[in-house]
């Protein structure tokens, strides 16, 4: 079986969680699937490869391995509602973000969804909890950055364009004020679009981690994948990554900066 999720460990009170970048789906869902399920369009797409520098920063890594079309780890293991009003995709989806089918037959039991959350849910969050939790022993606070990606045109889920880089932070909940200032400060530096605590305040991640009170600050960043990538083809642009890079390294240097 392939593991659940890849980890580096970095010296830093900071981690990046990345837990729609995967694409492997289990060879029983697989024969179940929808050619467009099968194809998993809704991947966050080369999202690690593009956090790549973040170790030279000393950060630790998590980037999940299977697709979230098994298990969403940004959802709830109950599969409480994040966005009240809006589309809800659900902790084991059933149709993709364009509203087609993933499965050709059945859908997901309360039995497999239990399975997948056991088997997929759980050890990404408890690793996720204990590598938070070492942060704080050893440097008395912890900064967690869940990092997404998205398509800049998704009707079903949103109006319009989406701005290039979307902060969110739970309406300030999840972060300190300062930090997040700090944060859109950086942002701001480059000439990129961007929105704070728009369509995309934080997901489960976000929310759940986030802990300002107690020294564990969280901000979730999801990018429109014209950013970085070739949003057609879904091939990596390295020119466009290249810059994009600078306003991805200038952002979490801030958030390091300010969380000092």
């Amino acid at each position: 079986m392939i593991e659940v999720y890849n980890h580096y460990d970095g010296e830093l009170p900071l981690l990046i969680s990345v837990p729609h970048d995967g694409c492997h789906l289990p060879n029983d869902m697989r024969e179940r699937m929808t050619s467009i399920g099968l194809a998993v369009p809704d991947t966050d797409w080369h999202v690690a490869e593009l956090y790549d520098f973040a170790r030279e920063l000393g950060a630790s890594m998590q980037v999940a391995n299977y697709s979230r079309y098994v298990v969403d780890l940004n959802r709830s293991a109950t599969d409480e509602v994040l966005y009240p009003g809006q589309l809800v995709t659900g902790l084991c989806p059933v149709q993709t973000f364009s509203g087609e089918d993933i499965y050709a037959t059945g859908g997901v039991t309360e039995d497999e969804k239990a399975r997948r959350i056991e088997n997929y849910w759980q050890p990404y969050h408890a690793h996720i909890e204990a590598t938070l939790a070492a942060m704080q022993a050893k440097h008395g606070y912890a900064l967690l950055w869940d990092a997404h990606s998205i398509p800049s045109v998704v009707p079903r889920l949103f109006e319009g364009e989406l701005p290039a880089l979307n902060i969110g932070t739970n309406d300030g909940k999840s972060c300190a004020p300062s930090i997040e200032a700090a944060i859109v400060r950086a942002a701001k530096n480059n000439l990129y679009d961007m929105a704070v605590n728009g369509r995309f305040k934080g997901g489960y991640i976000t929310r759940q981690y986030g802990d300002p009170d107690n020294g564990v600050h969280a901000v979730q960043l999801e990018i429109a994948q014209r950013a970085y990538m070739d949003e057609t083809t879904i091939v990596f642009d390295a020119e466009k990554a290249t810059h994009l890079r600078v306003s991805l390294r200038e952002m979490l240097q801030a958030f390091l900066d300010a969380a000092r």
